[in-house]
C-alpha cells in the first residue's frame, strides 16, 4: 500500500473512494499548474475559516453547522489534494513532505481553535493536543522504519465529523471529550501496530 499501512477500522477506509471523487479537480488542477504549496495553504486557510465559523456564526443550528461541514470539507479535500498533485506534476519535495505534514496540523488545530467559544480552554486544549497524536506516532513509526500507519476509529476525517456536530448541536463539552478520547485511543492502536511492524527487542 504504497509504504503504508491502512486500517479497515474508521472512516478512512473510503480514502481510495474519496480519492477517485477528487480525480476530477486533481487534473483541473494540474493543468493550471497549480503549486502543491497553494493548495497545503488553502487547507489552513479552510481550517481557520471553520474554527472563526464556530466561534462567530450564530447558533448552533443548520446553518453554523452547513457552514463549518463545508469549510472542514473543503479542508479534508486540501489535505488528500496537496500530496496527490505534487505526485501528479512531478513536484514531490522533502519540503513539500515537511509542509503536507505541519500544514494538515496547523489546519486541524486552527479549526479546534473555534472550541475556545464553546467550552473550557482546559478541555479544548486537551482535545486539540489528542488529536495530534496519531499523526505523531504514525510520522515516529515511518522515521524508524515502519511503513506509515493509518486509520483508526478517531482519525481526522471523525475529527472533522465531531466538529460538525458541535456546530449543529452546539454539545461541545462531550463532543470534545469523546474526540480526545477517541483520539487517544486511535494513537495507541496505531503504537501497538507499529511496534508489532518493528518487532519487539
Amino acid at each position: 500500500m504504497n509504504g503504508q499501512m491502512g486500517q479497515g477500522l474508521g472512516l478512512y477506509a473510503l480514502k481510495p473512494w474519496y480519492a477517485g471523487r477528487l480525480a476530477g479537480a486533481l487534473g483541473w488542477l494540474a493543468r493550471r499548474r497549480t503549486s502543491p504549496d497553494a493548495v497545503s495553504a488553502t487547507g489552513i486557510a479552510a481550517g481557520a475559516a471553520a474554527g472563526a465559523a464556530l466561534a462567530w456564526l450564530p447558533g448552533p443550528g443548520a446553518f453554523a453547522g452547513l457552514v463549518v461541514a463545508a469549510l472542514l470539507a473543503a479542508r479534508l479535500a486540501c489535505a488528500n489534494l496537496d500530496g496527490a498533485l505534487a505526485r501528479e506534476t512531478g513536484r514531490t519535495t522533502r519540503r513539500g513532505a515537511v509542509l503536507n505534514e505541519v500544514s494538515d496540523r496547523a489546519a486541524e488545530l486552527a479549526a479546534f481553535a473555534g472550541c475556545l467559544a464553546l467550552a473550557d480552554a482546559r478541555l479544548v486544549a486537551l482535545a486539540a493536543l489528542a488529536a495530534t497524536l496519531p499523526s505523531w506516532v504514525a510520522l515516529a513509526g515511518a522515521a524508524a522504519g515502519a511503513p506509515r500507519v493509518q486509520g483508526g476509529p478517531v482519525g481526522k476525517t471523525e475529527r472533522c465529523l465531531g466538529l460538525v456536530v458541535i456546530a449543529f448541536t452546539g454539545w461541545a463539552v462531550p463532543v470534545l471529550a469523546l474526540l480526545a478520547a477517541g483520539s487517544a485511543a486511535t494513537a495507541g492502536l496505531r503504537l501497538a501496530r507499529v511496534w508489532r511492524a518493528l518487532g519487539t527487542p
